[in-house]
């Protein structure tokens, strides 16, 4: 090439550096409010395998707890998928089943359709990883995606 300056793609990532970032953020924003602990949502998607991935590396295994929250519909192979996560990165769990908490809801209000269904049952995660948080004076890291939060239905 004579001389040339090989250009890159500037749009490639370096995906060590990127990691590093991703581990080092997710601590300092835990221990800056003050925790050493975190609770994740474990749905058995990506987002929050990342999530739990990424916590789990940042404040140790021993410091983040899954939880596992299905509703009667929910697919057994997310999860199966949840529990694969949380059995791979040594996280302590729980499962709490979120049918009995919502269906009455549904019921009293007549609610058939499936968004307002979707949208209520995310709220309810969110009280119980809340108040699973107090109970283990952890912070809640989030899991959601950027679509999800420009929508307003981010957990």
């Amino acid at each position: 090439m004579n001389g040339a300056v090989q250009q890159t793609d500037p749009l490639e990532l370096n995906w060590k550096t990127v990691h590093k970032l991703l581990v080092d953020f997710v601590r300092d924003e835990v221990t800056n409010a003050g925790f050493t602990k975190a609770v994740v949502g474990v749905s058995g998607g990506v987002d929050s395998a990342v999530s739990a991935y990424l916590a789990a590396e940042a404040l140790g295994a021993q410091n983040v707890l899954g939880i596992i929250m299905p509703y009667r519909t929910s697919s057994t192979e997310s999860k199966a998928d949840a529990e694969e996560v949380i059995k791979q990165l040594h996280i302590r769990s729980e499962i709490v089943e979120i049918t009995s908490m919502v269906d009455p809801l549904f019921d009293s209000l007549g609610i058939t359709d499936n968004l307002r269904r979707g949208n209520i049952m995310a709220r309810e995660r969110m009280i119980i990883l809340y108040d699973f948080s107090q109970k283990e004076k952890a912070l809640v890291v989030g899991t959601s995606n950027k679509t999800e939060s420009m929508l307003g239905y981010g957990t």
